[in-house]
């Protein structure tokens, strides 16, 4: 059996590597779903869009649930304190995505152009609302959460709704949007041709350079922001509590890990070059490896969060000894374990099956296709 340890280092990795394929598989229908109004100008074209992610969109939500149901699991103390504190935050998202699902269903049932415009703004929100959501997140947790334990470690969270959009967070939003557009637009850029490819690529640049000048700026932004640092706590190997260590807040904590293990700087600079490197290959439409590349940046920059906060998981602003670590916020040894084991049987079948998916039902949608079949689902 791994030691207890070694399996809390093994599912803050998991957990990223399931935040990463929710970002590349769910990230490229948002991102379709964000450019939907824009990017196709006819309903027929729009039902090109659709259909380009139609066979998967679902599937892709798996990643999604499986990221939820992995932090539940393996951080429960993160999963009861975040959907307790943001529970406002967390619902806007989910109320934004109910107008996909709807909508990719409802819209082609009716042949008014009314009822499918309209339908086609909801698939925007659905897409866009979360995915600026998603980073909004992410900068608030940068900047520590407002919560702390009660003696019976009853979370409290002390701030409001409102005070998540700060200016730090918007810009984490804005990289997020970019990132699922730019990642989106490559995406079509594969599966259509013509003029709509000609829009996707255009649309590829500007998200994607969109996409690099926000990483930057918020790069400078953390530089100067303050972060957390553990200074003392139990042995990482033990049981420990939340609330038995000491923090302190210092101004450019968030580099300290880069700073001491040099080799992690890969992480920022795969972003960089790795969205540069897509935007070179949408512009000469070369699809797939400009979709490769949107997924290699997304990875590199949800790493590179994660590596700046490591150990943190949830900071606290409230009370940073309360924040919760790599460390404190697991659950037993043995439920790591088992999902462990679950998780390496699993995965690689979900892999292996997506693939598949994809492999067969890949090849370009046409608006003339989608006119010839007039009478489909979507």
């Amino acid at each position: 059996m791994l030691d207890y340890e070694t399996l809390k280092l093994i599912w803050w990795l998991l957990v990223g590597v399931l935040l990463v394929g929710f970002a590349v598989m769910d990230g490229h229908d948002m991102g379709m779903g964000t450019l939907l109004p824009f990017v196709a100008r006819t309903d027929s074209e729009r039902r090109v869009l659709i259909n380009s992610v139609a066979p998967h969109w679902d599937g892709n939500q798996v990643w999604f649930v499986t990221a939820g149901g992995a932090i539940f699991a393996a951080w429960p103390l993160v999963y009861a304190t975040a959907f307790s504190g943001l529970y406002f935050a967390l619902m806007a998202v989910l109320w934004a995505m109910f107008f996909r699902p709807v909508g990719f269903d409802y819209r082609s049932k009716v042949a008014d152009p009314r009822w499918r415009a309209g339908w086609d703004w909801g698939i925007f929100v659905g897409s866009a609302v979360p995915a600026l959501l998603f980073g909004v997140a992410f900068g608030n947790v940068l900047q520590g959460v407002p919560f702390y334990y009660e003696d019976n470690m009853r979370s409290i969270y002390t701030g409001t709704f409102w005070a998540l959009l700060n200016p730090f967070a918007l810009w984490s939003g804005v990289l997020s949007l970019s990132m699922f557009a730019f990642h989106g637009a490559n995406y079509l850029i594969v599966r259509t041709e013509g003029e709509i490819q000609q829009r996707a690529r255009r649309a590829s640049l500007l998200f994607g350079a969109l996409m690099v000048v926000v990483f930057a700026l918020c790069g400078l932004l953390i530089m100067g922001m303050q972060g957390y640092t553990l200074i003392s706590g139990p042995e990482t190997g033990a049981v420990q509590s939340p609330t038995g260590k000491v923090v302190e807040m210092q101004a450019g904590a968030w580099l300290a890990n880069f700073n001491k293990l040099p080799w992690l700087w890969v992480f920022p600079a795969l972003g960089f070059t790795a969205a540069l490197g897509g935007m070179g290959f949408a512009s000469k439409l070369k699809g797939v490896m400009a979709f490769i590349s949107s997924s290699v940046a997304m990875l590199a920059v949800i790493f590179t969060a994660g590596v700046a906060m490591f150990p943190f998981v949830l900071p606290s602003s409230s009370m940073p000894s309360h924040g919760l670590t790599v460390w404190d916020c697991v659950s037993s040894q043995r439920t790591l374990s088992l999902m462990f084991w679950v998780a390496l049987i699993m995965t690689p079948i979900v892999i292996v099956y997506t693939g598949w998916a994809y492999r067969i039902m890949r090849g370009k949608i046409t608006v003339a296709h989608i006119e010839a079949n007039d009478h489909s689902v979507y």
